[in-house]
């Protein structure tokens, strides 16, 4: 089977675009992921598109992609819609590594594009709930408070309604947080010092929607978001779009100029009915990345983790086996991951400053990886970068993400 390389890349800075819409923003980034590459639309054999919320918002189901894809002029090839929560993004690739790797084709899109912002705040946090078991979604909620109450011991905190004024995976995520101070004895100023320094990497990221740094004293004093988080420990609201172009090694080798990055690994797999204490999608998957690509926790110069909130940032770090169980926030108060240290995170800022817009995000990790690897990243650039890992979840069941793609790049 073929080996897969991503050739092309295009980005545009996610942020606020109240005048823009999830096609103009698609094609965009398609043309610039185009010329990146050195190729022309009609050199397209296939393509995956990803997004979340433009049916809700503006009532665009079924054939997303074609209605990008056709008006500007890439039509004809087969086109798949992609729809896995905040994992959109990276299951594009996923799917499009795939069609490469059996030899269906020789060179393909992925892209994703995704508006969340909306005049009524309210719309754009209530469609997060919609990546939850919406049928079960009362008693979802239930288990979080009462976990939440019971991760609490001691603490004397004052939580409005869960999703109030917010999105609700923030809630979720502050319950796993609580669960993990509770049973490691991991603290908030460790939240502190993952979300400050995601500040530091945004401040040096032109794509970032956040470009501003903070001390660890401001991100703990901010806006109080649910017990951990505070805002600036959290992914905003943001609209954006992302691509990349893949190809196989035969078509690769007839091109003259290419800047390609190997796909070392690209795995994907859902969320399991495990406990609290149960080994978890991360851990599950990238033992199965690993192993594809050859390498362990060790040999990943640099990595993409997917930080909705920092909580996020430290309990990947431990999925990964970067460090020890329990041990996630100590790890970045070391200064390991912080740009110059020994295994920088998320050095685009990650979700908390480059911001999350759901069916675009996973994409944007690849791109990171892909301008580090090729030496492109200035003033963020990670010295040797020679291997890049990319953890993108999408979604909750139960008391993990219900979808994951985990993709490990390599310097080619």
């Amino acid at each position: 089977m073929s080996n897969v390389y991503i050739i092309g890349l295009g980005m545009i800075r996610f942020n606020k675009y109240p005048e823009r819409g999830v096609r103009d923003m698609a094609h965009e980034v398609t043309r610039l992921a185009l010329e990146d590459a050195g190729l022309e639309s009609k050199d397209l054999e296939a393509a995956f598109f990803s997004n979340t919320f433009w049916g809700m918002f503006s009532n665009q189901h079924s054939i997303k992609g074609q209605v990008v894809l056709r008006s500007m002029g890439i039509d004809t090839i087969p086109v798949t819609n992609v729809e896995n929560a905040c994992a959109g993004a990276s299951t594009a690739l996923h799917l499009a590594y795939t069609g490469i790797k059996a030899e269906m084709y020789d060179v393909a899109l992925a892209l994703g594009s995704e508006k969340i912002t909306d005049k009524d705040k309210a719309k754009s946090l209530a469609a997060y709930s919609t990546a939850m078991d919406v049928e079960n979604y009362d008693a979802h909620i239930e288990m979080m408070v009462n976990s939440a109450k019971k991760f609490t011991t001691g603490l004397e905190i004052e939580d409005s309604a869960p999703g109030a004024g917010r999105s609700i995976f923030m809630d979720a995520y502050a319950t796993f947080a609580r669960w993990h101070m509770q049973k490691f004895g991991s603290t908030q100023h460790q939240l502190g010092v993952i979300a400050s320094k995601n500040h530091f990497h945004g401040s040096l990221n032109p794509m970032a929607q956040y470009q501003k740094t903070m001390t660890i004293e401001e991100v703990l004093s901010d806006v109080p978001i649910t017990y951990p988080l505070t805002r600036s420990m959290c992914a905003p609201v943001g609209d954006g779009a992302s691509a990349a172009i893949v190809c196989s090694e035969k078509f690769l080798k007839a091109l003259s100029g290419a800047r390609p990055v190997k796909i070392r690994a690209s795995v994907m797999g859902s969320g399991s009915d495990r406990e609290w204490d149960g080994v978890d999608i991360g851990e599950r998957l990238v033992k199965q990345a690993y192993e594809k690509a050859g390498v362990g926790p060790q040999d990943i110069s640099l990595a993409e983790l997917h930080d909705a909130t920092a909580y996020g940032e430290l309990h990947q770090v431990e999925a990964m086996g970067f460090c020890p169980a329990g041990e996630g926030g100590i790890y970045a108060e070391s200064g390991a991951t912080t740009l110059g240290g020994k295994q920088p995170v998320n050095t685009s800022g990650g979700l908390e400053c480059r911001g999350h817009p759901i069916g675009a995000s996973g994409l944007a990790q690849i791109y990171e990886l892909g301008v580090q690897l090729r030496g492109e990243a200035g003033k963020r650039q990670v010295e040797g970068a020679r291997i890049g890992l990319a953890e993108n979840g999408g979604g909750s069941i139960g008391v993990e993400e219900a979808s994951m793609c985990i993709h490990i790049l390599e310097k080619a």
